[in-house]
């Protein structure tokens, strides 16, 4: 599966005016489940954090949980990154032209930051499973969070993530460094560097699954069999998005007690 050119002739098109930029946000933060249990999580984090609140969006990309942030708690102040250099362009641009003042970015290689006592929280999202050495950056997390800071991680399972379900499948994004997580290995990895996990929770169950293969999947396949599927995208989505947002909301408001994502939330001691 080719994910990174679908999503470049995306960026290509949105990155031209602001306008488009916010609307294909409010896109993003209606197709993608992920983005109702992620800002469902900010929600609670933030909602009574107070003002001078310090965040790391580690591993920023299209910056729209930045955005979402800056709009919603105007009191936070967002230190956003990325190791590629085009979405740090084109955040930096969107958000000054916009006026999101507290919202800054750069670009940064996680297995090397050397932040230390900086932030209030840590969000990485889609993230840990392109890298390696995810040991090594949750170090570098606990070392660049405040004393009782808090690390918020979305990622892949090990039960099916990057839908993977055999020793010989591929994953669903090419450029994965592992295909999931299961929570023993997660909350392991994180209480040796010195994180208190507080809590663990599955996304995409039974029914998010579904609604993630006829919502991503199946579209993005057919678009790398042809460019010429975007033309019929809108009828496509026109007839199975009734069925895709039912079975989203199901995946959101019922408890997963097992998903192929993982929400996790730690604490520095």
């Amino acid at each position: 599966m080719k994910y990174d050119p679908i999503k470049n002739i995306i960026g290509d098109i949105v990155r031209k005016r602001p306008v488009l930029r916010v609307s294909f946000y409010k896109f993003l933060g209606i197709l993608f489940l992920r983005e109702w249990h992620v800002k469902r999580e900010l929600r609670r984090l933030l909602s009574n954090a107070g003002g001078d609140v310090q965040v790391f969006d580690a591993g920023s990309g299209f910056g729209q949980y930045s955005y979402y942030m800056a709009k919603r708690f105007p009191g936070v102040s967002i230190y956003a990154v990325d190791v590629k250099e085009e979405q740090i362009r084109d955040c930096t641009q969107f958000f000054k032209a916009v006026g999101l003042n507290r919202c800054s970015f750069a670009i940064e290689d996680l297995t090397q930051i050397s932040h230390a006592d900086r932030f209030d929280l840590i969000l990485s999202v889609d993230v840990m499973e392109h890298i390696p050495d995810d040991v090594g950056v949750f170090r570098n997390f606990h070392r660049a969070l405040k004393s009782r800071g808090v690390l918020f991680i979305n990622t892949p399972s090990n039960l099916g993530g990057s839908d993977v379900h055999t020793p010989d499948d591929k994953s669903f994004i090419e450029e994965h460094a592992r295909n999931g997580y299961g929570t023993d290995e997660i909350r392991r990895k994180l209480e040796s560097v010195g994180f208190q996990v507080e809590n663990l929770k599955y996304t995409y169950g039974t029914w998010g699954t579904i609604a993630w293969r006829l919502g991503i999947k199946y579209p993005m396949l057919m678009l790398n069999a042809s460019k010429g599927f975007f033309l019929f995208l809108p009828i496509y989505y026109l007839v199975t998005f009734p069925f895709t947002l039912v079975l989203m909301y199901l995946d959101y408001a019922l408890t997963n007690k097992a998903g192929t994502g993982l929400n996790v939330v730690a604490r520095k001691g």
